[in-house]
């Protein structure tokens, strides 16, 4: 039976995942296309506002000033819901932290939707925090859903859509974007305010799907309830092996309490897996893909495209994250995680020695603009392939259920905060190499291939324990069992 076969058996687990993702990380991707359209109709209405209650101009460095507190409040609001996603996921369960997360947005859909007839451009400032607050935690308890609620020879394909949300999210978000749709100066409001109606889908469709069957399980200790929701998802298939496997991480973790952030960093048992985040989080932000729509339109202007069409253009980047994350989620279950991530930062890292090369000869040579767009949209391709998407699926992976929700909490953490970094930092590093700024970027990526070609081991087919077994072999240099779990013959007595 081949994957499609397998997929179009479980239909309740398909349209799960589309229920989640469309409220989850589509948002973040949305958000983040929808602010770029009318930045100069907003930095107008700041202006004019401030006119209005003054009897004078803002000057233009204040205004740029109020603009980066209206970018920054999006980051900082996505490092307040990562932080508070683990706790959420924990007291609520995942799909109740969900449903809840909808608050936000509907939030920052009425501060933003009434803020020009309120005259208020700190409306704005807000709107892009709660945003930003339903971002994080989406970005952590989505993937984390969908991981416990998949079977283990889809769990891969199943967490990785949460990259693909994202992608259409910021596909959507440019076309929305345009002016011939709600990209002209008098429909901004309801340009930033659009993202209520991908919440309200989730709050209509999300409730009629099962919660976490491990979550129920493992933290609540409800069997029957974990029961029904494995029914749910799996239909009619024999059960038997699934559930006893959950048994024997229940067992494993008998006792125990979810783990704070700070008791990861003090516990030897789980070093190379945090270490293993840690690193690929931080990469995640830090290898510079997101840098690449800060030059698109400067490339394509060089290249001779026209300056009205340009927005039309830098879809097709977008459109090209969308499409690789796809690709993604269709081979990742049969190429594995290491091989697309090593993969994808190699080839990063040789496509960005090209965009240097072509950036610096661009004014010199009438072809070098062409190149300069192949290695924009290859650049794009190799981090959809891999990075974008299986990063977010191994957190879920490598940490057990009572670590999962405190391991989300770091890598969510740490991504909000190197978003923040690099676009801060970006411009002056422009300034200061130049043609050759993707420099630190491409160390970046060969130190994160490097660490993934020698340290990090495949989960490619593993239950959670057996690779959790793998790690304690790293964390300890022994070959002891990662748990005291039950054998097969005592889980199903246990069962029985």
């Amino acid at each position: 039976m081949n994957k499609l076969q397998r997929l179009l058996q479980n239909k309740i687990l398909i349209l799960t995942v589309c229920a989640a993702g469309i409220g989850g990380t589509f948002q973040y991707g949305y958000n983040i296309s929808i602010i770029n359209a009318p930045t100069s109709h907003i930095q107008r209405f700041m202006n004019e506002t401030w006119l209005e209650r003054t009897g004078a101009p803002l000057d233009g460095n204040v205004i740029l000033l109020l603009w980066s507190f209206t970018v920054s409040a999006y980051p900082l609001g996505g490092l307040t819901g990562a932080i508070a996603a683990g706790p959420m996921a924990i007291v609520l369960g995942r799909k109740t932290s969900l449903l809840f997360n909808n608050m936000f947005v509907i939030i920052a859909a009425v501060l933003s939707g009434f803020s020009r007839m309120a005259k208020s451009f700190e409306m704005i400032i807000v709107s892009r925090f709660f945003t930003g607050l339903n971002a994080g935690i989406s970005m952590n308890v989505q993937p984390m859903y969908l991981a416990e609620s998949a079977p283990k020879k889809l769990r891969g394909a199943v967490a990785l859509t949460s990259a693909s949300f994202t992608a259409l999210g910021l596909v959507l978000g440019q076309v929305v974007g345009l002016r011939e749709l709600l990209g002209a100066e008098n429909s901004w409001p309801l340009l930033l305010a659009s993202n209520v109606v991908p919440a309200l889908i989730q709050l209509v469709a999300l409730p009629w799907f099962p919660e976490s069957p491990r979550y129920l399980l493992i933290d609540r200790g409800d069997k029957d309830s974990c029961v029904c929701a494995l029914q749910k998802l799996r239909g009619h298939c024999d059960l038997s092996a699934e559930l006893e496997e959950m048994l024997a991480e229940q067992a494993a973790t008998e006792g125990q309490r979810a783990k704070k952030p700070w008791e990861l960093f003090q516990n030897r048992a789980v070093r190379w897996q945090l270490l293993s985040i840690v690193v690929l989080s931080s990469a995640m932000q830090l290898c510079g893909n997101d840098s690449m729509y800060f030059y698109a339109a400067y490339v394509f202007q060089e290249a001779g495209i026209p300056q009205e069409k340009i927005p039309y253009v830098v879809i097709g980047t977008g459109s090209c994250e969308l499409i690789t994350s796809v690709t993604c989620n269709m081979i990742i279950d049969y190429a594995g995680r290491r091989p697309l991530l090593l993969g994808g930062y190699s080839f990063m890292a040789g496509w960005a020695i090209v965009f240097m090369v072509a950036l610096s000869q661009q004014a010199r040579v009438s072809w070098m603009p062409y190149l300069s767009m192949v290695c924009i949209f290859a650049y794009i391709l190799s981090f959809g392939i891999g990075p974008a998407g299986v990063t977010g699926v191994l957190p879920t992976e490598v940490f057990d259920q009572m670590s999962r929700p405190a391991a989300y909490m770091i890598c969510g953490s740490l991504l909000w905060f190197n978003l923040f970094l690099v676009g801060t930092a970006f411009p002056f590093i422009v300034k200061s190499l130049a043609h050759f700024c993707y420099v630190p970027f491409f160390l970046v990526c060969i130190c994160t291939a490097l660490y993934v070609g020698f340290f990090l081991p495949e989960t490619k087919g593993k239950s959670f324990l057996e690779i959790s077994e793998e790690f304690k072999k790293r964390n300890f240099k022994t070959h002891t069992r990662a748990f005291p779990y039950k054998g097969p013959e005592e889980i199903k007595s246990t069962v029985l």
